[in-house]
């Protein structure tokens, strides 16, 4: 008995958890657009629950007024990681490259980061967190990758350094 006892434990603790559910979940009010108009550029990205039950966050970047970017913030309560290694992601990208960042402190001025290319087809996307690195505006920290025991804020942000209309659904997101 003991040994079933230990091997449910042991089973709980690597379950994954699920961030968050579109199919299950329609509240946005902790997701926020930032765009590159928080420093003058014409950036301009959208966000909605389209009529399939997906998240959608679309839109056009411009490079305009140094601009060049657009992200999607999901804010939530301090959430640990410590049992888990990896964020998983079920996404439909459209064969762009997109930063998936995350931070420890959503106060913190740079996030850990780690850029995914997306197929044009739904896909499940796994990022090691131990491979996100500490990033500023563009720029590598000297700092160690992401070794932190919780976070608080998710980010999916588009800046390929060209002018481009984009298009990334979102089904779920969990850790693992």
């Amino acid at each position: 008995m003991k040994m079933l006892y230990s091997l449910i434990i042991i089973s709980m603790l690597t379950m994954p958890t699920i961030l968050f559910d579109f199919q299950a979940n329609s509240d946005l009010k902790n997701w926020n657009v930032v765009d590159d108009g928080v420093m003058g550029g014409l950036s301009a990205g959208n966000f909605e629950v389209n009529k399939d039950g997906f998240g959608k966050f679309w839109g056009e970047v411009s490079l305009k007024n140094n601009g060049g970017f657009s992200s999607l913030r999901y804010n939530f309560s301090k959430k640990s990681v410590a049992d888990y290694r990896k964020l998983v992601l079920r996404v439909k990208g459209d064969g762009k490259d997109y930063q998936i960042r995350v931070k420890h402190n959503r106060g913190d001025y740079y996030s850990y980061i780690y850029t995914v290319s997306t197929s044009g087809e739904w896909e499940t996307i796994e990022v090691d967190l131990k491979d996100m690195r500490p990033s500023f505006r563009g720029r590598f920290l000297d700092l160690d990758d992401f070794n932190k025991d919780s976070i608080e804020e998710l980010t999916f942000l588009i800046a390929n350094k060209k002018e481009e209309s984009f298009e990334l659904l979102l089904d779920k997101i969990e850790l693992d």
